[in-house]
């Protein structure tokens, strides 16, 4: 029997690596990515009732509205692809991950979304068509469709299937200050790019199990362009200072985290940046 109601988590996102190797022509980029979920994550309930459309509620302010939501945005994807109409869908929000952080918020909403959609109606959707349809609402949801570890070419939508990042611990750290990704993006010329992660070093590292390996080699290209730089490379310092194998930004920002193979120097740091920085988390890999 279909459900009428049920909870999701929607995992954050970081980015082991990025680069960005092209500006297609349809206005977007071709990047070269390395991403792996973590266990913070929001949770979702949703709910399902006679009528049509979709309501999106949270226990945030300022959450988008229309098609400006990623959530809502799943549910009408959802439905133009399964055909499903006679249908109201309330989506309550009880949000964790950091809004405007680079660690994929919106888009691991609207993935737990599409799979809880596809769990509450039967529709016995494989992994690619709920990927196919998260393509649609934004070029991060496929790969929080799939979670764990991978290499993402492309818009983000093709992916290669990688092991995890081992057992580890993981500082996240978020500055007061958010950042449009669009305006970073459009700041980016990619013939000047000078410095680029070792994104197969990464990936060997990963197939290897090298957590040291991998750590040491993370890099994001937008810390050479985020105007914020100094701060966030004053975190990164932190973070290698108090123990980090490797630290690096997330996505276009503002989120830094570094990764450890101690759990006690990873709650000292969190701890120790907590006094200046409200959001810091400790968490881990999601495999």
């Amino acid at each position: 029997m279909s459900k009428s109601a049920l909870d999701v988590k929607a995992y954050a996102k970081l980015n082991i690596s990025l680069d960005v190797t092209a500006r297609r022509p349809d206005g977007y980029h071709d990047v070269l990515t390395v991403m792996q979920s973590v266990e913070l994550h929001d949770d979702i309930e949703i709910r399902r009732s006679p009528g049509r459309g979709a309501r999106v509620v949270g226990d945030i302010g300022n959450l988008p509205r229309g098609g400006r939501n990623t959530a809502a945005g799943a549910v009408f994807e959802f439905f133009s692809y399964t055909g499903i109409t006679e249908e109201k869908i309330t989506v309550e929000l009880y949000k964790r991950i950091p809004v405007r952080a680079g660690m994929g918020g919106g888009s691991a909403d609207a993935a737990a979304v599409l799979r809880g959609l596809d769990e509450m109606f039967e529709t016995g959707l494989a992994q690619t068509e709920l990927a196919e349809i998260g393509s649609r609402i934004g070029s991060d949801v496929p790969f929080c469709v799939m979670n764990g570890a991978a290499l993402a070419e492309g818009r983000g939508e093709m992916l290669t299937k990688l092991p995890s990042l081992p057992e580890c611990c993981i500082v996240i750290c978020k500055p007061r200050f958010s950042v449009s990704t669009r305006t970073l993006f459009g700041r980016l010329d990619c013939g000047k790019i000078q410095r680029r992660p070792d994104t197969a070093g990464i990936t060997d590292a990963l197939k290897n199990g090298s957590l040291t390996d991998a750590a040491r080699r993370m890099y994001n290209i937008f810390e050479d362009v985020i105007r914020h730089g100094d701060e966030i490379a004053r975190i990164k310092g932190a973070l290698l200072g108090l123990g980090a194998l490797g630290a690096v930004m997330t996505g276009t920002g503002s989120a830094v985290f570094g990764i450890f193979d101690d759990g006690g120097a990873a709650r000292t740091a969190r701890e120790t940046l907590r006094r200046e920085y409200v959001e810091c988390f400790l968490t881990s890999p999601h495999p």
